[in-house]
């Protein structure tokens, strides 16, 4: 029940970084919900992956660039999915800082209370 709390979570995250950020751009509830599957798949497989392999850049920049790799993936979603447009890097990276702030936030108040 909790990965399906984090999922609607996540989707509506997506909706309301949508509808604050000009040059994002997500049709419906459906493709805010596919889009947050996607996401939460790309997140766990390739980000790691991305993470392990820009280690000497991450290290010289202190972490920061870790908000490159996420706008990058966060992009990357939206490169193949129709109804969910992002119009740069600059605005993917932070649509995703928007998105992960949002969604930890809100598994941090609704879902944590659900576990105890």
């Amino acid at each position: 029940m909790s990965m399906i709390l984090r999922l609607l979570i996540t989707t509506l995250a997506l909706l309301g970084v949508a509808y604050f950020i000009p040059g994002i751009v997500v049709d419906s509830f459906s493709i805010a919900f596919v889009v947050a599957i996607l996401l939460g798949l790309v997140n766990l497989i390739l980000r790691p992956i991305f993470i392990v392999l820009t280690l000497p850049i991450n290290i010289l920049t202190l972490g920061l660039f870790t908000f490159v790799i996420n706008g990058l993936l966060f992009w990357f979603v939206a490169s193949f999915i129709d109804g969910f447009n992002v119009d740069g890097l600059f605005v993917a990276v932070v649509g995703a800082l928007a998105v992960s702030i949002v969604s930890f936030v809100g598994n941090k108040l609704i879902v944590s209370k659900e576990d105890n």
